[in-house]
Formats: structure tokens, C-alpha cells, sequence
């Protein structure tokens, strides 16, 4: 326990020290979580406290509680706004959790790469540097993508680390700001060798993203081709008349 922490009122302490349980696993998905008296009686607190205590991480999206069963550690589903650009470790840190990223392979390719997105063909001239990885939150796979990043933009870019967030190393190595982002968006089904990339026993609906990364005037920094599992994620959206 930190300095700050004692700052801090005593049920958010024991709040934490919960969802970090959850986050390493220690207490997974569908499975109860501590109950106001397991609360009372290893941190010897009120009633009062260990409520507010289950309130705070029901509030903040961690539990579920059930009437008549319990209060059970909740299957997790990240906001992504089509809205916004930001990447995955930005969108997994503000929602609580734990990125990280396996590179399962690269390329480097001399040829354009086309890809329609929205009824739109958007062509990126070579050569690129095309990765693919898959994304994890707490341990969990959430997403496979292929990107297909500029060389012109971004030389060199597969000698940087791929495994860390590339919008970190398309703003912080070559300077560049992201200015617009298209993307199409539509349902598969997670079956054949899905299942083993998403440690899967059995199918589910997927959300399949195209997008075209662009920056400066138009330019075409990169091409995405990723798959979201859709018990997971949600995608929301905002339009005024």
C-alpha cells in the first residue's frame, strides 16, 4: 500500500486491490466475486464500507450482482467509438484494463496495397511494411489485426518495437499527427482457425474492421484489416441532424 493510498477512502483501497485480482486472473469472468461479508472479514470493515465497496466496482464495470445468487465478476466489453482515433493500448488503458501484443509475423512489400473501404478504393503506394499481431487485454485475446504502414512515412519502421503502440511511434518517432480515419465495419463469425487465435471453444460473432489511416494532406500513413470479437466489444457511434 502506497502513501497515497491512505489518502484514499477505505472502500475505493479495497476496490482496487479487487480489480486487480481480476486483472490478473486471480478471479475470472462468470465466477463470484468477494461478498460483503468475505469484505468484512478480511479487511475488517463495516457493513457500510464493503457495500460501497461492491457498489464502486459494479459502478465501474467490474461485477454484476444478481438477485437471489451472488455477485459475480463480469464478462468485460470495451467502448470503441468510431468517432475517435485513438489505438487499442489508449482504448484498453482508459478502460481499466491491461494491453499487450504479440507480433505473429511481418512483411515487406515493394507493390501498392488497395483497399476499399465505404465504396471508397484507397491506394497505398510502396513500399510498406505489413504486420500482422494479435492484441490482448489482461491476457485475453480481443483482436487480430494486419496493418499496412507507409515506408515513405515511417522508414525503417519495422526496426522499431512492433509489440508497443504504433500511433506512439507514428507521433513520438517520426512526428507525424493522425488528421482522419475511414473505416467500414461489418459481422463474421469466429469459426475454424479463429478459434485457436481467440482461445476459443466455440464460435461467436466478430465485428471485421477496414480502415485507412491518413495524416498531413490525405496522405496514407496506414491500411487496417482487423478482427474484434463482438462478446467483447462494442462499437458506438455519434451523428447530429
Amino acid at each position: 500500500m502506497t502513501a497515497e493510498s491512505f489518502h484514499l477512502p477505505k472502500y475505493f483501497q479495497i476496490s482496487r486491490e479487487i480489480i486487480g485480482r481480476i486483472q490478473s486472473g486471480e478471479l475470472k469472468p462468470d465466477c463470484l466475486a468477494p461478498s460483503e461479508n468475505d469484505i468484512i472479514a478480511k479487511y475488517a470493515v463495516s457493513n457500510t464500507t464493503a457495500r460501497k465497496t461492491l457498489l464502486e466496482l459494479e459502478k465501474a464495470g467490474w461485477v454484476t450482482r444478481i438477485k437471489g445468487k451472488g455477485t459475480f465478476v463480469k464478462k468485460y466489453t470495451i467502448e470503441r467509438s468510431i468517432n475517435r482515433i485513438f489505438g487499442f493500448t489508449k482504448n484498453m488503458l482508459e478502460a481499466g484494463r491491461k494491453p499487450s501484443t504479440k507480433l505473429t509475423g511481418f512483411h515487406l512489400r515493394n507493390a501498392d496495397h488497395v483497399m476499399n473501404v465505404n465504396g471508397r478504393d484507397y491506394r497505398l503506394k510502396g513500399p510498406y511494411c505489413e504486420i500482422e499481431r494479435i492484441r490482448f487485454a489482461d491476457g485475453i485475446p480481443m483482436m487480430k489485426e494486419t496493418r499496412y504502414i507507409s515506408l515513405k512515412l515511417c522508414p525503417d519502421v519495422h526496426k522499431q518495437n512492433l509489440e508497443k503502440s504504433l500511433f506512439d511511434i507514428y507521433e513520438r518517432v517520426y512526428g507525424l499527427q493522425m488528421t482522419e480515419f475511414d473505416q467500414s465495419l461489418s459481422a463474421i463469425l469466429l469459426e475454424g482457425d479463429w478459434l485457436e487465435t481467440f482461445e476459443l471453444k466455440k464460435p461467436i460473432p466478430a465485428f471485421h474492421v477496414q480502415g485507412v489511416t491518413l495524416c498531413g494532406k490525405g496522405l496514407i500513413l496506414e491500411m487496417e484489416d482487423a478482427v474484434y470479437r463482438g462478446d467483447m466489444y462494442r462499437f458506438s457511434g455519434k451523428a447530429v441532424r
